[in-house]
């Protein structure tokens, strides 16, 4: 397998990601190793999570590329290095504990091999997303910063894919950064919506810097700013049709004349006037602040009427409130009357965009898909989407799987608590396309673990058991036409790699280009690949896709839980 070296980051996104950033117990249990020697015992840790938010049956795996930036640039500064020192907790521990974690960045460059599953994949629980072969210590200190780096990513762009599937084909827009939890919430959820198929976002900062495009209008402070049609009076625009500056507001209330709604609000139509005098090319208005159809909606017309004179395209309204199902249909009834009475002004008026913000989250764009009835064009949406409202943590665990070339398992009386052991690689199987699927796209089966020392599972007319690790009489045997290995080494040597059989969002693209793609494999695995009984919503009872191991693994694990479950006694 060829690989390609990645260009070095500058870092981690956010300046608070580095090797501090992690719970002091890491740093305990290192210690403690260390003291013993056992620090630098080979080790393999797993980066997974036990069940699908949302009360859904898929998760997208993202963070990875935060997770390799911060592999590039782990170290314990000098800074870092006084002030453990100084802490009650650590003042105590040898000097030599101190002289390891200086060199830790040297160790992991010569010892550390990581492997993940490619940004974007949609995942199930127990697949390994990220894989750590290393030093024991080592694995220690990563866990906290790569699970902190993997669960909200991973939350924000599955909650934002199943908006996305329930509003389609209808675009959803990002409107969250006041109601996120502080800045750097903001910009992740920004980020990984992007991911889940947003199309946009509000937030400057995550446009500069994650190339998002942005998006937005005005506000109901804006609109109420304005109380008098005299604080519009001297305004001019261009007349691209005759070429020079005319007083906007003169033709606006011409043509509010001739509607007959001169009982509109003044202050209201003079904020539409300003706005539209400023942003000719992208005059989208909030219409609701005193009365949407009897003064909203008017006087937006009489503002798109004029802009359409003078050779521009208005582009529609945002509803913040209201029952915005039958508000959107008066809003298309009133675009609709124009069109029907002046013809000409079909361009103008019979794409206009109707935007609703309004409270939304899953549930309600569920209820607006059932009902088919509503006339909105696209969905702002911000807190129930960036504060995950209906789950607020995913859940990822980092257990050690493997310890000095030994398995490791850990036990529980909670079935889903018991762990996969050994290093393992994760297969997803592939059959033919379903008779209904008109692009003959390979269909997933399911997905299938084994051990890392048994060869991949062949395509074609082999075929291959496979068992759920915990339910011994659910057995298949598949024949897929295909087995994707979904793991591959992406960080060895010191040094981010990728493989040749992930998905190439790593590629020396800039960062725009690389959400971008990441956004369409995600868009493509969705629609095109796994059915719709795995992606429906909750209340339609989505089915369960399998994830099951090998002959060999199943085997593995069942020992291993004899070898290590205490046998109760009764005399």
């Amino acid at each position: 397998m060829t690989t390609t070296t990645i260009p070095t980051s500058n870092g981690p996104t956010n300046p608070l990601v580095g090797a501090l950033l992690t719970d002091l117990y890491q740093l305990t249990m290192t210690y403690a190793h260390w003291r013993i020697g056992k620090a630098d015992d080979p080790a393999v840790f797993e980066l997974f999570f036990r069940k699908n938010p949302f009360g859904g049956e898929y998760t997208i795996f993202c963070g990875l590329d935060e997770c390799l930036k911060l592999l590039e640039t782990f170290q314990f500064r000098d800074d870092d290095i006084a002030y453990l020192k100084s802490t009650p907790a650590l003042k105590d521990c040898e000097d030599g504990f101190f002289e390891y974690l200086s060199k830790i960045h040297v160790t992991m460059a010569q010892h550390l091999r990581v492997s993940a599953v490619a940004e974007g994949t949609v995942v199930f629980p127990k697949e390994p997303l990220i894989t750590i072969e290393g030093p024991l210590g080592i694995g220690h200190l990563l866990e906290t910063t790569l699970l902190n780096l993997v669960n909200f990513p991973s939350l924000i762009a599955t909650n934002a894919s199943r908006m996305v599937l329930r509003a389609a084909p209808i675009p959803c827009i990002e409107f969250g950064l006041r109601r996120a939890q502080g800045p750097d919430g903001a910009l992740s959820a920004s980020k990984y919506s992007y991911v889940g198929g947003f199309v946009a976002t509000s937030n400057v900062q995550a446009g500069k810097i994650f190339g998002i495009p942005i998006a937005g209008t005005h506000a109901h402070s804006y609109v109420q700013s304005f109380s008098s049609l005299d604080e519009a009076a001297g305004l001019t625009l261009v007349n691209k049709t005759t070429q020079t500056k005319e007083v906007f507001l003169d033709a606006v209330l011409e043509h509010r004349k001739r509607q007959h709604c001169t009982t509109t609000n003044d202050g209201e139509l003079a904020a539409f006037v300003a706005y539209a005098c400023a942003f000719p090319n992208a005059c989208l208005c909030l219409v609701d602040t005193y009365d949407t159809l009897h003064s909203g909606i008017p006087n937006f017309v009489c503002v798109a009427k004029t802009l359409d004179d003078f050779g521009y395209v208005p582009k529609g309204v945002r509803l913040d409130s209201g029952d915005l199902v039958a508000l959107s249909k008066g809003c298309k009834a009133a675009f609709d009357r124009v069109v029907a009475s002046e013809p000409l002004r079909t361009a103008a008026f019979r794409n206009l965009t109707i935007v609703a913000s309004n409270d939304i989250n899953e549930a309600t764009l569920q209820g607006f898909q059932l009902a088919q009835q509503h006339c909105l064009t696209a969905f702002g949406i911000g807190t129930n989407l960036v504060t995950c409202q209906a789950q607020p943590a995913l859940g990822c665990v980092y257990k050690l799987v493997e310890y000095k070339g030994e398995p490791r398992i850990k036990l529980s009386e909670e079935l889903n608590k018991v762990t996969l052991p050994g290093r393992k690689n994760i297969y997803r199987l592939y059959g033919k396309p379903d008779k209904d699927d008109t692009n003959g796209n390979p269909r997933p089966l399911l997905d299938y673990m084994t051990l890392a020392d048994e060869d991949p599972p062949q395509d074609g007319d082999e075929s291959i058991l496979c068992r759920d690790p915990f339910r011994h009489q659910h057995r298949l045997r598949v024949f897929p036409i295909a087995a994707i290995p979904l793991n591959s080494v992406v960080y060895e040597s010191g040094r981010v790699v990728i493989a040749a059989n992930t998905t190439g969002l790593y590629k020396d693209d800039v960062v725009p280009s690389y959400l971008s793609r990441t956004q369409k494999y995600v868009t493509k695995q969705l629609s095109e690949e796994f059915h719709e009984s795995v992606t429906r919503y909750k209340d339609l009872d989505p089915i369960p896709y399998d994830v099951m191991v090998s002959p060999k693994l199943y085997d593995h694990l069942h020992e291993l839980w004899e070898k290590n479950a205490p046998v109760p006694e009764r005399r």
